[in-house]
């Protein structure tokens, strides 16, 4: 029955006999091989892991800033192909601390027409603004023992005459003079001429037609 060798056991080595063949010292080599792991099959290993998360993310970064582009592009194709067809798309910037309605009078209305278009807009804002102080005035007349149907009626008259007077009139203004259109023109002047009676009448406001004090008139 074959034994293991020992390594621990000792030979007779003579060190000044004559060095022997390359492979006379082939159980040294396996031995200390063995003992220190070098050229055996089963040793273990250790992976170095690379940095792919951050490769990872670059590579999501790149593919996003070209799919912006291209997102970018197809804005431009349509707005081109919009403006080409004639649609003109109107960006919405007007009041600046809430953008409602699209307003630029110094770059789309021509130089000799500008100072009646400001005109007009001052006068749109008075209309705003009158109605505006004549809730303000009638709330307080409801207060102090008026009706609550005055308040109501005072708000109905600002809540309709705000964005009736900008799209019957004001806007149909705007446009005619940006693209002098006869058409439009023929629209302001009609649906103006209604808005002006109306502002006559409300501000004198006779008890035949109007009851109460919905109206700060001047007959209150």
């Amino acid at each position: 029955m074959s034994r293991d060798p020992n390594p621990f056991d000792e030979e007779d080595v003579n060190p000044f006999s004559k060095p022997t063949a390359p492979g006379s010292n082939s159980r040294i080599s396996t031995l200390a091989s063995k003992a220190f792991g070098f050229g055996n099959k089963n040793e273990a290993t250790m992976d170095i892991p690379l940095d792919n998360d951050s490769k990872k993310r670059e590579r999501e970064l790149v593919e996003w800033e070209e799919n912006l582009k291209q997102r970018e592009m197809d804005i431009k194709r349509r707005e081109d192909s919009l403006t080409r067809a004639g649609v003109t798309v109107e960006e919405k910037n007007w009041p600046p601390f809430f953008p409602i309605i699209h307003h630029d009078i110094s770059k789309e209305i021509p130089v000799h027409a500008q100072r009646l278009q400001y005109l007009a807009f001052a006068s749109w804002l008075g209309i705003l603004l009158c109605l505006s102080w004549n809730v303000i005035a009638v709330t307080v007349c409801w207060i102090r023992g008026g009706g609550v149907k005055i308040f109501f009626l005072a708000v109905i008259y600002a809540l309709l005459g705000w964005p009736l007077s900008y799209v019957l009139w004001y806007r149909p203004l705007y446009h005619a003079m940006r693209t002098d259109s006869a058409l439009r023109f023929g629209w302001f002047f009609f649906f103006y001429l209604i808005h002006l009676g109306f502002c006559i009448l409300a501000a004198i406001a006779p008890p035949i037609v109007f009851h109460g004090k919905s109206l700060t008139n001047i007959i209150v």
